[in-house]
This record gives C-alpha cells, sequence and structure tokens, in this order.
C-alpha cells in the first residue's frame, strides 16, 4: 500500500481523496490548516499552512526519512471578490498567488527527498481548466493566473525530475459541488475524486507534466 500526502483534506475534494484511499488500504497523511471535517476522523492529521515556509519546513521535518509515493497538491483558495482585470484587489491577488502558485510548489519542494526515497514516486497538482489560456473567459481573474501559473511551475518541475522518475500531472476536478464550487456545481465530490484517482493511477513518464480532467480528458493550457 502506498503512502500519500494530500494538503486540504479537511473539507471538500482533499476529504474525499483522502477517504478513497484510505478506504483501499493506503496510508493517508492528511493536512490542514483549519478544523478537521471527518466525522470521525481518521488517517494521519498534520497541522500545515501552504504560505507559511516555517510551517511547511517543521511539516517536512516530522515526514524526515519517510518515503512518500504519492502527493496531491490540493489546498487553495479562489480569491478576492473583487479580481477583474479592470478592477483588481492587488492584495488579495497576492494572496492567491501565494497559496495556490508558491504553496504547491513550496510543499512539494520540501518533500522532494521523501519522494526520492520512493520507487516511482508521482506529484499532482489540483489545478482547473479557468487557468486554461486556450479557454480563458472573462472575470476570475487572480485566480485564473494562479491556475496559469502552477501549471507552468509543475510542467517545469516535470522536467526537473524526470531523470528520477517521479512523475508529475496538473488535474481539473471538475465543477463540484464543494464550499467553493457551490451547490449549483456539476458534479459532487466522490465522482471528482474517483476520476481523479484514476488519471493519477494511470499516470506514468510518458503522460508526466501533462494536465487532464477528471475524466481523463486531455486540457490545452
Amino acid at each position: 500500500m502506498a503512502t500519500i500526502v494530500i494538503t486540504g483534506a479537511n473539507r471538500g475534494i482533499g476529504l474525499e481523496l483522502a477517504r478513497q484511499y484510505a478506504a483501499d488500504g493506503h496510508e493517508v497523511i492528511r493536512t490542514m490548516r483549519g478544523p478537521d471535517r471527518a466525522d470521525p476522523p481518521f488517517g494521519t492529521t498534520m497541522a500545515l499552512d501552504v504560505t507559511d515556509a516555517a510551517s511547511v519546513e517543521k511539516f517536512a521535518a516530522a515526514l524526515d526519512g519517510r518515503p512518500i509515493d504519492l502527493l496531491i497538491n490540493n489546498a487553495g483558495i479562489s480569491g478576492p471578490a473583487r479580481q477583474g482585470a479592470t478592477d483588481m484587489d492587488f492584495d488579495g491577488f497576492a494572496q492567491v498567488l501565494d497559496a495556490n502558485v508558491l504553496g504547491p510548489l513550496r510543499v512539494t519542494q520540501a518533500l522532494l527527498p521523501n519522494l526520492r526515497a520512493a520507487e516511482k514516486a508521482r506529484v499532482a497538482v489540483i489545478s482547473s481548466r479557468m487557468g486554461s489560456i486556450a479557454l480563458t473567459q472573462p472575470g476570475h481573474v487572480a485566480y485564473r493566473a494562479s491556475k496559469a501559473a502552477v501549471n507552468m511551475a509543475f510542467r517545469c518541475l516535470a522536467l526537473d525530475v524526470a531523470p528520477e522518475k517521479i512523475a508529475v500531472v496538473m488535474l481539473h476536478p471538475g465543477w463540484v459541488r464543494t464550499d467553493m464550487g457551490g451547490p449549483g456545481a456539476d458534479i459532487d465530490v466522490t465522482t471528482s475524486a474517483q476520476g481523479l484517482r484514476e488519471v493519477i493511477a494511470g499516470l506514468d513518464e510518458a503522460r508526466s507534466g501533462r494536465f487532464f480532467a477528471y475524466d481523463g480528458q486531455e486540457i490545452p493550457w
């Protein structure tokens, strides 16, 4: 069974991914800033703020020497109310970039020794088709820009770690009925998580650095 780290695993997609992997017998390490919403709690829960370098360093130190087979960078935020190209909350924009771009890269870099200690480790980042330049629509500029940026960062990561047989994937979870997606979204968390797991399970070196939706469709980015 694999050892799996999932950030932002106290609610929504992260929590459901953790539930499904744990149900299959994997060892799941769930990280979170806020209270645990699992009832009853399960797996190993650890405090982590992906925007805080000291928190990331402490988290990595606690896992020192422990191989990690799969890291899922799920933690992220949607951004401020004002995030138009002609009316931007720039402080809010900076917070989105920190949480959605720097955060996943910060965590991944800190856990590289753990990933290298595993056999054929995998790294996933929950992105969004809203970050696709080819599919751009108006609005939500901070969020869209953060997802475009994290796609590029993890595409570069895939190239950097390719000689070490670590595969990397960017994932669009769909429009999901969560706190972020809202009650009118297309799919539930169970469907999204099941699809994401299938894509991750099929990840190999040939597919590393690519951008896929939960249903397996490759997304232009």
